[in-house]
Parts: structure tokens; C-alpha cells; sequence
């Protein structure tokens, strides 16, 4: 009989966690845990402990997290900074402290310096500045990254992290202001679509470059990544040196991203480039080589994951989160 692992699932609420357990409840060698804030924050350090001494979990998925675009990132750097690290280095101390032996942290492509040779390999971690934007939520993915290595290397523990580009797709943050660009975008050019608007306005100046990775192909990435043989996961990486990017390898403006928006969703007017609106990061293009060499590679492309996108979106307008 195969044995039945526990598998926690931090953040099972958001974008990739729902992903995740979308992905894994098929999956009869799989009993899920979950736990919503209300009965488990996670920036409360007992709490989290306790949780962990009660529920025998196999396997994490570390995908909680305090996430937004430009605008957010740039109000708020305290909240950002502080909450990732306490979650971050909470979670990873109790899965230790009880034995968990297998765990998955999921960090960002922002973690690479701002004018890193594209596209970013894993080695360019640490080697520059970091974009000024949102160097508060990088460096607290990088302390992620770093105390899963540290664990494993003085506890011998089996905990990665994977590095993905700008996620998109259900569950998305759809705020008008703290969103990513896809959500921002999607948004502003549907309600332009509403109200018959002659023109949508999009921040910077639609020139910089960015990949994009629809949110289940991250969860299968994952739980490929998960299951990989120790023997295959080293073959890759190193023990100061032990994430994976992860994304499609393909990159667009965001000019054209918004054109690509514009005919999905159906707005026939003009796009107009507000450049006094910071661009951020001049381009952010993963090198997935690693993990397509061990056998896995993005499967939906940009036109098809923002078709679901926006479907769900309409589907759910008066119930996304904002």
C-alpha cells in the first residue's frame, strides 16, 4: 500500500495555494491540512509551533506570503519585509523542530538584482542591488531561500525553494492600486470596456519587459519539484546555491501585454503610457534551463492563460479579492 502523506499547504487561500490544492486533491496519496488565518496566523510564532505538534505533517508548501505589485511594495516596505520573514522563518523552524523532513518555499524572480544578465540564472542571486521597489519583499525571500539551505545543511534536511516569474491566473489580487500587472491591467481595461471609455490609461512607459507564468503551471512546477529524487534535486543545484527558477523562459512588453488584454477582453480604444509611473525592473527573464533539464516544462501559453483568466474574473466579478 502507498502511505499516505500529510501534506500542509501554507497559504491554500491565495493564488498558488489554491492551485496547489486544486492540483493535490486529486491526488489519493495525498491528505491535505489546511488551516485558514482565523484559525492559524502564521505570523504568530506559537501558534505555528503548536499547529505543527498536533498535526504530523509530511510536507510543506511554504506559499503564504504578503504579495503586490509596484505601488504596494513602495506604500508599504514594512509590512512587506516583516511579515514574509516572520512566516518565512517560523514555518521552517517548526517543520524542523517536528521532524518534517520534505518542504517547498516558494519565493520570486525579484530577488535577482535589477540589471542581472538575462536571463537570470540562480547563480545571480546575491551578486548586485536589488531593484529599490520592492527590495523589502526580496530580501525577505531571500532569508527564505537561505534558511531553507542552512537547515538542510546543518540538520540535513530536504528543504528547496523554487523561484518563480510574475504569477497570474484565479484568486488573483484584482486591486486597482496593490495588484500585479496582469490584475491591474486586466481590471482597468475591462471597466474601460464597461463604461465605453475612449481610452485606458497604463502605468510606465509600456517598454520594459516581463514573463509571465499562468498560476497552475507554477502548482504542477511545484509538486513536480516536490517529488523529485534527492539524487535528482542535487544533480542541479548546490548547498549554497539550492533554488530553481521557474517560468515559461518567454518574455513581452508590457505594451504589448496590454494590447494581448485589449483583445481579450474586447476594448477597441487606445492605450495611453503614463511615464511619469515608475517602470520598475528594465526586464525580468528567468533562465529555466535547470528545471527543464529535469523534465519539466510551462504548457500554457500567455493568449490561453489570459482567456482563463479573464473568464474567471467575469465569472467572479463581485467576489474578487481587492
Amino acid at each position: 500500500m502507498v502511505k499516505v502523506k500529510r501534506v500542509f499547504i501554507a497559504g491554500h487561500q491565495g493564488m498558488v495555494g489554491s492551485a496547489l490544492v486544486r492540483q493535490l486533491t486529486e491526488q489519493s496519496s495525498v491528505e491535505l491540512v489546511l488551516r485558514e488565518r482565523a484559525q492559524l496566523d502564521l505570523t504568530r510564532q506559537a501558534e505555528v509551533e503548536a499547529f505543527f505538534q498536533a498535526e504530523q505533517i509530511d510536507q510543506v508548501y511554504l506559499a503564504a506570503a504578503k504579495v503586490g505589485g509596484i505601488h504596494a511594495n513602495n506604500t508599504y516596505p514594512a509590512d512587506f519585509i516583516y511579515q514574509n520573514l516572520v512566516i518565512a522563518s517560523h514555518v521552517i523552524h517548526a517543520a524542523h523542530q517536528n521532524k518534517v523532513q520534505q518542504l517547498l518555499f516558494l519565493g520570486s524572480s525579484c530577488i535577482y538584482p535589477k540589471h542581472s544578465a538575462q536571463p537570470m540564472q540562480e547563480s545571480a542571486l546575491l551578486t548586485g542591488s536589488l531593484e529599490p521597489t520592492n527590495e523589502p519583499y526580496a530580501l525577505a525571500k531571500i532569508a527564505g531561500i537561505k534558511l531553507c539551505e542552512s537547515y538542510n545543511r546543518q540538520y540535513g534536511r530536504d528543504y528547496r525553494s523554487v523561484m518563480p516569474t510574475n504569477l497570474y491566473g484565479p484568486l488573483d489580487n484584482f486591486h486597482a492600486q496593490n495588484s500585479h500587472v496582469i490584475p491591474a491591467l486586466l481590471r482597468r481595461i475591462h471597466q474601460a470596456k464597461i463604461n465605453q471609455d475612449e481610452s485606458v490609461t497604463i502605468w510606465g512607459s509600456g517598454q520594459v519587459m516581463r514573463e509571465f507564468l499562468f498560476v497552475d503551471d507554477m502548482a504542477d512546477a511545484c509538486i513536480f519539484v516536490m517529488n523529485l529524487a534527492a539524487e535528482e534535486y542535487r544533480s542541479v543545484t548546490q548547498p549554497r546555491l539550492s533554488h530553481l527558477n521557474v517560468g515559461t523562459g518567454q518574455e513581452v512588453r508590457i505594451a504589448e501585454l496590454a494590447e494581448l488584454l485589449c483583445a481579450v477582453i474586447g476594448f477597441k480604444g487606445r492605450l495611453e503610457f503614463d511615464t511619469a509611473q515608475p517602470d520598475g525592473t528594465p526586464r525580468k527573464l528567468l533562465d529555466v534551463s535547470r528545471l527543464n533539464f529535469l523534465g519539466w516544462q510551462a504548457r500554457i501559453d500567455l493568449r490561453a492563460g489570459l482567456e482563463m483568466t479573464y473568464q474567471w474574473y467575469l465569472d467572479n466579478e463581485g467576489s474578487v479579492r481587492e
